[in-house]
């Protein structure tokens, strides 16, 4: 079922989406603990360029409902699945930032490219941040049990203190900008406690070395090298050396949270990639 801004998935979870604009559809799948309006400056700026932009928000994460469960990969991609359909894309570009991009990379690694176009992969988390045998550069679960404390123990003070590091704002030149930390508190805050929770074993256990295998459209690889909350080393290097059709972006001294921080340099990179 679908009404205005939002689709009924099949197991009863309403997922909100914006859709701005008309042409070529660009799908955009937002990191943890943000929601669409994490990506509000890029899809300005493309939809003014003649695209349709979508953006949701993720089950139990901003405007969407919060079920108990279904927090996982396979499931976002499983919804991600159902909005393309309900709304008969084809011929998208998909942009997936952080968590968003696992759900892109899953998406595709699970349902195919026949309705995908291209892709981009910004900050993103693929093919799998934990340090696991084969993946020796990765952060330890320690860092990943401490995230769950900080949002089980006071995810409000959590939030807050984590906007300066995911933007980089802990840096010596940096320029803090407190509007945006408290925009990355407010979309925090909106979604559910046990979604967050469950979300972090999404983003940092996942092995996608598979779905990045099976990304064969063109595929745009962009990540700032001072990435301080997804290490470019064991995501966006990593997962480059697995696509079969990437193209590599780098911004020297860029933060994770570079959608927002170097928005016009992005858009830029964007509208230039999804024009080539």
């Amino acid at each position: 079922m679908q009404t205005a801004n939002t689709i009924k998935l099949k197991d009863g979870t309403i997922l909100y989406y914006k859709d701005w604009g008309s042409g070529q559809p660009i799908v955009f799948s937002h990191g943890w603990p943000l929601s669409s309006d994490a990506f509000e400056d890029q899809m300005l700026f493309l939809a003014s360029k003649g695209f349709r932009v979508i953006a949701h928000d993720r089950r139990g994460h901003g405007r969407s409902s919060q079920p108990w469960g279904g927090h996982n990969m396979d499931q976002y991609a499983d919804d991600l699945a159902e909005l393309t359909n309900a709304l008969d894309l084809h011929d998208a570009v998909h942009v997936g930032h952080s968590t968003g991009g696992g759900e892109v990379a899953r998406y595709i690694g699970r349902h195919g490219t026949k309705r995908v176009a291209k892709a981009a992969l910004i900050g993103a988390v693929p093919p799998i941040m934990l340090k696991t045998d084969f993946n020796p550069n990765g952060l330890p679960i320690d860092v990943f049990n401490g995230i769950r404390e900080g949002v089980r123990k006071d995810r409000s003070q959590f939030f807050k203190d984590l906007s300066e590091t995911f933007y980089g704002f802990n840096r010596p030149n940096a320029k803090p900008s407190d509007g945006l930390r408290q925009s990355f508190w407010l979309q925090g805050m909106a979604g559910s406690i046990k979604a967050l929770y469950d979300c972090v074993k999404a983003f940092s256990e996942t092995d996608q070395r598979e779905d990045l295998k099976k990304m064969t459209i063109p595929t745009l690889v962009l990540y700032g090298d001072d990435d301080q909350i997804v290490p470019p080393k064991s995501s966006s290097e990593a997962a480059a050396k697995l696509l079969p059709n990437a193209k590599v972006k780098v911004y020297p001294g860029a933060s994770h949270g570079l959608c927002s921080t170097h928005k016009d340099q992005v858009n830029e990179d964007l509208l230039a990639f999804i024009k080539s």
